[in-house]
């Protein structure tokens, strides 16, 4: 693991940020988390840009702007020296008085890890996933948006450790009506009668990066894709479900609160993912020999 901070690349027993940081105290800022493959990390434009985009809704001016972070990711990706990694990128409101007030933070932190992914056990690609509806529900657009990645990941958290203490692998969010939004950290996506399905982001999804691949990808490949509500009921009757992350890449679910769905991995889900598998082989922004 190699970790970019305060202008150089430390080990992790290295890494100190202060206690008086505002992402620390209060969850103020925005982060991403990127995936590199074969020395090439995957859609990092994109990235930057839902970076910039969540920034500016919280007012937030990132350091150097985009082409700084963009060097800061490569060269952290370089100097953890592996060909595949995950990377979290940070920007926090940085170190301020006591209290929520942002203007007392003079300067905001920037904030990189390069490390080995560790998500899901590879077996669960074929296995599929537990899945168990949360009582937590997601907040609405006009109390935290859904599609800035902010720090707060309270919400996310809680409906993690409630699935896990029911015995779940995760945990499906559904928002204030009801129907589903995301899962605690992925998207979801449900196919029935060969027709794929995933929440809008009004629903309180987050615009995921591998969800907007996985719906180029159905485009090419001829498979009919919307954005649509869904209920609980429309995965409990899908014949495929399963949940997209950068981390996860594409996971099959198995069951819903302890009841089976379809086919897992079902043959759609099987063809994406062979699909995303190729797509990230063979395209990204190259850091081993920058």
């Amino acid at each position: 693991m190699k970790i970019w901070i305060d202008g150089a690349i430390v080990g992790e027993g290295e890494a100190r940020v202060s206690v008086l940081d505002h992402g620390f105290l209060y969850g103020d800022g925005v982060f991403e988390g990127m995936r590199a493959y074969e020395g090439r990390v995957f859609r990092l434009e994109d990235h930057l840009r839902r970076l910039a985009t969540g920034a500016r809704v919280l007012g937030l001016e990132v350091p150097g702007g985009s082409d700084a972070v963009r060097r800061i990711v490569l060269a952290t990706a370089r100097a953890h020296g592996e060909p595949d990694a995950y990377i979290r990128l940070v920007v926090s409101r940085g170190v301020g008085e006591l209290g929520v007030d942002p203007t007392t933070c003079p300067e905001p932190r920037i904030v990189c890890i390069a490390a080995r992914v560790r998500i899901f056990p590879p077996e669960k690609s074929t296995s599929g996933l537990a899945l168990v509806t949360s009582s937590w529900r997601r907040p609405g657009p006009d109390v935290l948006d859904p599609c800035v990645k902010s720090l707060n990941y309270l919400n996310n958290a809680l409906a993690k450790l409630e699935a896990r203490e029911r015995g779940g692998e995760e945990a499906l969010l559904l928002n204030a009506r009801g129907t589903v939004a995301e899962a605690s950290v992925a998207n979801v996506f449900a196919v029935r009668d060969g027709r794929l399905a995933t929440p809008p982001p009004t629903d309180g999804a987050l615009p995921g990066i591998t969800r907007l691949t996985v719906l180029e990808l159905a485009r090419e490949l001829g498979i009919d894709a919307v954005e649509c509500s869904l209920g609980r009921s429309d995965l409990l009757g899908a014949d495929e479900v399963f949940l997209t992350g950068t981390g996860a890449r594409i996971v099959p679910v198995a069951s819903l609160d302890g009841r089976r769905i379809g086919s897992c991995p079902g043959p759609l889900t099987k063809r994406l993912s062979e699909a995303y598998g190729a797509r990230t082989g063979r395209t990204g922004t190259p850091f081993l020999e920058v």
